[in-house]
């Protein structure tokens, strides 16, 4: 079994990355851990037989399950908005994480190092929808038009009219709010 990638200390490691990401998510740890409870009891992979595809299928459910809970606390939050995807996003021209003049390095210093409380602590200020996007974007790895697949098919009714340049107008919102978070408090650079 070891040989397969299923030890224990991996199983930990991974619901510790699905927690993280499903309390950056709703913002409520509470929340968080009944979010990934459920996403790995209706799981129906066997995550010793093919790891990726195990971790992919969970990450998602819980995605989506996070992505319906918000949209029930806030339906109006996650309806797409007729004048996103227009090229209102401001300051950042591209959704291109380095554009923001953030580094590869200095999100994980974010998300990993000493820098994750005033992550969390930013994340926990933007609207429902930044949120979502941001996290799906740039700490997941999902494109457009992934994000906007995952709003559609959990935002409920408004969350119809999501498209692939309406996530990147609004991923790119919060691009610059996180810039100019980081350059306020003086923590651009990591530490």
């Amino acid at each position: 079994m070891g040989d397969q990638g299923c030890s224990e200390l991996l199983a930990q490691d991974t619901a510790a990355k699905f927690f993280q990401t499903a309390a950056l998510l709703v913002s409520n740890e509470a929340d968080a851990v009944t979010l990934v409870e459920e996403a790995i009891a209706a799981a129906e992979v066997d995550p010793c037989a093919d790891g990726e595809a195990a971790n992919a299928l969970v990450q998602n459910k819980i995605v989506r399950a996070a992505i319906r809970l918000l949209s029930q606390r806030e339906p109006e939050a996650f309806a797409a908005s007729e004048s996103a995807g227009q090229g209102s996003a401001g300051c950042i021209e591209s959704d291109d994480l380095s554009t923001s003049g953030l580094s590869h390095e200095q999100l994980t210093w974010l998300l990993e190092g000493e820098g994750r409380g005033r992550l969390r602590n930013w994340l926990e200020h933007l609207p429902a929808i930044q949120r979502t996007i941001f996290v799906e974007r740039a700490m997941l790895g999902q494109n457009n038009a992934a994000t906007a697949e995952d709003l559609r098919s959990s935002g409920g009714s408004g969350a119809a009219g999501w498209t692939a340049d309406k996530v990147s107008d609004v991923f790119r919102q919060a691009l610059c709010s996180l810039a100019t978070s980081l350059v306020q408090a003086g923590t651009a650079q990591p530490a």
